[in-house]
């Protein structure tokens, strides 16, 4: 659906040239939600105003459903760009136009029918949860009922890819969730293509499929969200998970406070049906080793169920071995720590 080949930005000429993209490769699937994270400068806004060419690249190709849009002429390019809508972290509306004409305006600059624009605005205002709004001015609106209506107007020339830049970075949690459902919500229904950047850790984990990490304009690393999230490889990716998890001063002092004979840390990672079953009890009874657990936690990537223990093995080592051996055979990821 989406492929980036070589894509390289530079800013500038000569001593002064600044690289914002260097040589990226990125394949997106048709439907799939796919999240883009990074620290602030590392490249990312670039990389997504380049899908839709706001920003040309200086080398690379831009194929958005079997049309490199690179080559394309200035009224053909025009017409690529209304199959792909953008939302922005500050919304972007109209401030003296209300929701409807807002939501409205990509429609007239197509010469849209007004019956036509009427009902294609009743129905994403319908989708949005804003019916009741539809004559209210931005300044009326809460945030998250402004990037409803950004989210509605990039919706409104039906396009099959919709670009998410920083969507909700402006909103509190409690809105951004509702936001992320929303978004996942038109994922699943209209089988569109979606590209958020995001440096949000749990944007990624809430709807995204896959990830790329970008640092200092090129992608570092990138897979599905389940195997970035779980088993970071990058030192930037670990960063943002530990943003994300819990702090690490009472595990530390907890791994000091060793005990017994034999003593061995290990981190034990659950994923799928596997986080709810009894494996680790079960296995350590039968391997006869005894364990104290540390630090755990139990949730959810996207849909997908997942949970992390840092146990403490005590005992005999030999069991512990055993033990470890036992939990890899049924699935389960163990690290040893020490």
């Amino acid at each position: 659906m989406i492929e980036l080949k070589g894509l390289t930005k530079v800013y500038g000429k000569g001593p002064r040239a600044a690289v914002a993209l260097s040589k990226v490769d990125l394949q997106i699937g048709k439907g799939e939600i796919f999240g883009v994270i990074g620290h602030s400068g590392a490249g990312k806004s670039t990389l997504i105003r380049c899908i839709n060419l706001l920003e040309r690249p200086t080398e690379g190709e831009v194929w958005v459903d079997g049309t490199e849009l690179t080559r394309l002429g200035k009224s053909q390019l025009q017409e690529s760009r209304r199959k792909i809508g953008m939302i922005y972290q500050h919304f972007n509306l109209l401030s003296s136009a209300t929701v409807y004409d807002n939501i409205a305006f990509p429609l007239r600059l197509v010469h849209t029918p007004k019956e036509s624009i009427d009902r294609k605005v009743a129905e994403l205002l319908q989708l949005v949860g804003l019916t009741d709004h539809r004559y209210k001015y931005p300044a009326q609106l809460s945030g998250g009922q402004k990037q409803r209506v950004g989210i509605a107007r990039a919706l409104a020339n039906d396009p099959d890819v919709l670009l998410c830049d920083e969507a909700t970075s402006a909103l509190d949690p409690q809105t951004t969730d509702s936001i992320l459902r929303l978004l996942l919500d038109i994922n699943k229904r209209f089988n569109l293509t979606i590209v958020l950047i995001t440096h949000e850790m749990h944007v990624i984990q809430s709807i995204c499929d896959r990830v790329a990490v970008i640092h200092d304009g090129g992608i570092v690393e990138q897979g599905l969200v389940t195997d970035v999230f779980l088993k970071p490889k990058h030192e930037v990716t670990k960063e943002f998970i530990r943003s994300e998890s819990q702090g690490d001063g009472p595990l530390q002092a907890a791994l000091l406070a060793q005990t017994g004979s034999f003593s061995l840390p290990v981190k034990i990672t659950f994923l799928g049906e596997k986080t709810y079953e009894s494996t680790l009890s079960r296995v350590a009874g039968q391997a006869g080793v005894n364990f104290a657990i540390l630090q755990g936690t139990i949730s959810t990537i996207k849909d997908v169920p997942y949970g992390q223990l840092i146990v403490r093995f005590e005992g005999d080592g030999e069991a512990t071995g055993r033990a470890i051996a036992e939990l890899t055979a049924q699935g389960l990821d163990v690290e040893v720590l020490a």
